[in-house]
């Protein structure tokens, strides 16, 4: 074999593509890798110019003119610029053209050596635009989608997706343009960790993991349900890490084969990790601006600019609410100041500020306005729990505070305004909190006050009630009375529900919805339910013992009474000491309790089932519960709201419910009552929807046990 017949072997053979031009810049040669790169056979191309084939509308005419004079002048020259092949795809190249001439005779031929650069300088594209997004001020959330979807178009088969991990060693998605939004939501708050798929495990071991068969990989096995369904076969995760180490989110590509990443999946993977570490940083930069700018920078709480923007916009969110402005300044702190000097008073604000946001969250928003004035904004507040509030937030305060080696004990002022005119601004209840606050410096400091005379007899109100409760056994200022349930279609009493009332001295008549709510929130709550359960079962004794044929009472208990996994045994134990079996006693339960179904209501529901105590769902309909937790408790009965019996008659959506209800309570075997009943079409349209049970002052106004006896007679006549 001759020297010239290897070497055209060899360069047939090479993978950049190769073309030798004549003195008359004509093709007279080009290797097999060019034909395969541009598409065109030898024979189209010999004795033509490369231009003619190769330039389209975006080649630059001043790179071919440059390289034109430069190579036939004898010099050797590189240059990049964009071709295009027969078929008019886009192709950028690394072009060197090399003269051949002997010794010093002008130059005869020029060998043109085409590198594809195509991908790197798509890479380059895609690095220029992300750059340029980051640089705009494009949010972190952005800058990942644009990131992805600049992937997915570069390589199509590639699915891509960024996770943010969070302090706590969350996942939260950032992008995945082309991932099912059910996958992206289901990683939304899992941890990271060494079997949590490719991304939970790459963020947690800081390192590459490649998956190429997620069905049978233990790294997937609690998520590989989450995927396959969508033909997601392989998953390539890598963590993005910052210049300081710390690993802040995962970098993933999802293929619907079983395959490795392609070496252009890993160059672009290398250029994206680099991006995504520029936007993470650049992303917390602008949150440490932020931080300046809106934060106080001696308590990292909000400043006043910061509440005034968050305020409007709490205010938009809380439509049909009432948002709760308090004010609050530390008592005599100029004293701390003058005296221990400043390093104390700032320890003081630090650790106020500290109680502060511990008590407010995740209820409400605090903020340092200035000096030692401190604003909280708490949405869907109204007057009464913005007093439980205040009370907490003195008490607290009160608590002594180290500073330096001493002890200090500080009180404060308090002023509270209720937003509900949604045409005023934050800022104007954030004034009239401050009014109310000097007032209650005027009245003695260490105090609450309400910007509105009215409010502040509420609260006064409220805090008689609350001394009452907490004073006094229930049985001192409460009473039960009954209230008949009946069968529709017999008229039949089927059982009554026991209702606490209370009149105080000084109140007056309180309605239920007062009390109870209040002994809720100061913690009271549980001995009134206790107290009821008592006093319904010794009145059910009693009627046993004279012969009232009373089936059945129930009785109301709040949602916090199931969290208390020893109310049956309470229960169970009064049925015995008043010799009573359990099918005498129905407990009555808002609709609210599968809303916040959790182990341990639904444990202690199961024990009074288990027990043979009924269990009753009251005021359904109103809430948001499902089917699903609704079989899950063992529930007994319904009980329709009066909101959809009020207008039974003639309003169609109540209709609908109602017989809904009345429909979900027959399938499930559970008994329905409706509430509220107070005239006969109401009753007839509710007996023609098949609804079995009513009560309201139709049939019987809630009543004191003798006159409850008394009421049994007469229907019996």
């Amino acid at each position: 074999m001759d020297e010239v017949h290897l070497l055209s072997l060899a360069v047939d053979a090479t993978g950049d593509s190769i073309l030798v031009l004549d003195e008359d810049r004509d093709i007279i040669y080009v290797n097999r890798a060019f034909t395969e790169l541009f598409g065109y056979t030898r024979e189209e191309v010999l004795g033509g110019r490369p231009s003619h084939y190769l330039a389209g509308k975006d080649t630059d005419p001043e790179t071919l003119n440059r390289l034109r004079q430069a190579a036939f002048q004898g010099e050797t020259i590189h240059a990049d610029t964009l071709l295009y092949s027969k078929s008019g795809r886009e192709i950028w190249v690394s072009i060197s053209i090399s003269p051949i001439r002997e010794d010093h005779n002008p130059v005869e031929h020029l060998v043109l050596v085409l590198v594809d650069i195509t991908e790197t300088r798509q890479i380059q594209t895609l690095q220029q635009v992300v750059l340029e997004a980051v640089a705009s001020g494009l949010p972190l959330a952005g800058v990942a989608d644009l990131i992805c979807r600049q992937v997915e178009a570069l390589s199509p088969g590639v699915f891509s997706s960024m996770l943010q991990v969070t302090e706590n060693g969350r996942m939260k998605p950032l992008a995945g343009p082309r991932l099912p939004q059910s996958y992206s939501a289901a990683l939304e708050g899992l941890p990271i960790g060494e079997s949590a798929g490719s991304c939970g495990t790459a963020a947690f071991l800081g390192k590459p993991i490649c998956v190429m068969d997620i069905s049978t990989d233990p790294l997937w096995t609690d998520y590989k349900d989450w995927v396959l369904p969508f033909g997601f076969l392989a998953c390539w995760s890598s963590p993005i890490r910052l210049r300081d180490g710390r690993v802040v989110g995962t970098f993933a590509f999802y293929y619907k084969e079983k395959c490795c990443p392609s070496l252009l999946d890993q160059q672009l993977v290398t250029a994206c990790l680099h991006l995504s570490m520029l936007a993470f940083e650049t992303d917390e930069a602008r949150q440490k601006i932020a931080q300046l700018s809106h934060f106080d920078p001696l308590t990292g709480l909000p400043n006043r600019s910061y509440l005034n923007a968050k305020t409007n916009e709490l205010l938009l969110g809380d439509v049909n609410g009432e948002t709760a402005f308090l004010a609050l300044d530390l008592d005599h702190f100029k004293d701390v100041n003058d005296t221990l000097g400043h390093s104390v008073g700032d320890r003081v604000l630090i650790e106020a500020a500290y109680r502060l946001q511990k008590l407010m969250h995740p209820l409400g928003f605090v903020s340092r306005t200035e000096g030692d004035v401190f604003m909280i904004v708490l949405p869907h507040c109204n007057v009464a729990h913005a007093s439980v509030v205040a009370d907490r937030i003195l008490k607290e305060l009160s608590h002594p505070i180290n500073a330096a080696g001493i002890s200090l004990t500080i009180t404060a002022s308090i002023g509270i305004s209720i937003a509900r005119d949604r045409t005023v601004t934050g800022e104007a209840f954030a004034e009239q909190a401050v009014t109310a606050m000097q007032q209650a410096k005027l009245a003695g400091r260490a105090c609450y006050n309400f910007y509105e005379p009215e409010q502040n007899q509420i609260a006064r109100d409220r805090l008689i009630l609350g001394n009452a409760l907490r004073s006094s056994p229930p049985g001192d200022c409460l009473r039960l009375v009954y209230q008949p349930k009946v069968r529709l279609d017999t008229l039949e009493m089927v059982g009554v529900e026991a209702l606490s009332r209370w009149k105080d001295d000084l109140i007056g008549e309180i309605p239920p919805y007062r009390f109870i709510a209040l002994a809720e929130e100061i913690g009271q709550i549980e001995g009134i339910g206790n107290w009821s359960i008592r006093e319904a079962c010794q009145q059910m004794a009693t009627w046993i013992r004279e012969g009232v044929p009373v089936p059945n009472v129930s009785v109301n208990l709040s949602p916090l009474h199931l969290l208390n996994r020893g109310l049956p045994a309470y229960i169970e134990e009064t049925l015995a000491e008043f010799r009573l079996s359990p099918s005498y006693l129905t407990i009555e339960i808002t609709e609210g309790v599968m809303v916040h179904q959790n182990s341990e209501s639904l444990a202690t529901a199961m024990a009074l089932h288990e027990i043979g105590v009924a269990l009753s769902i009251d005021d359904f309909g109103t809430g948001f519960s499902s089917l699903s937790r609704l079989t899950r408790l063992p529930v007994a009965e319904l009980k329709l709201d009066q909101t959809f019996v009020r207008n039974i008659e003639e309003d169609p959506n109540a209709q609908a419910v109602a017989t809904a209800v009345i429909s979900i309570g027959r399938s499930l075997g559970m008994t329905v009552v409706s509430e509220g009943v107070e005239t006969e079409k109401q009753a007839r349209e509710l007996k023609r929807l098949g609804c079995p049970v009513a009560q309201g002052y139709f049939f019987g106004r809630p009543m004191a046990p003798e006159q409850l006896a008394a009421y049994l007679s007469r229907s019996r006549k």
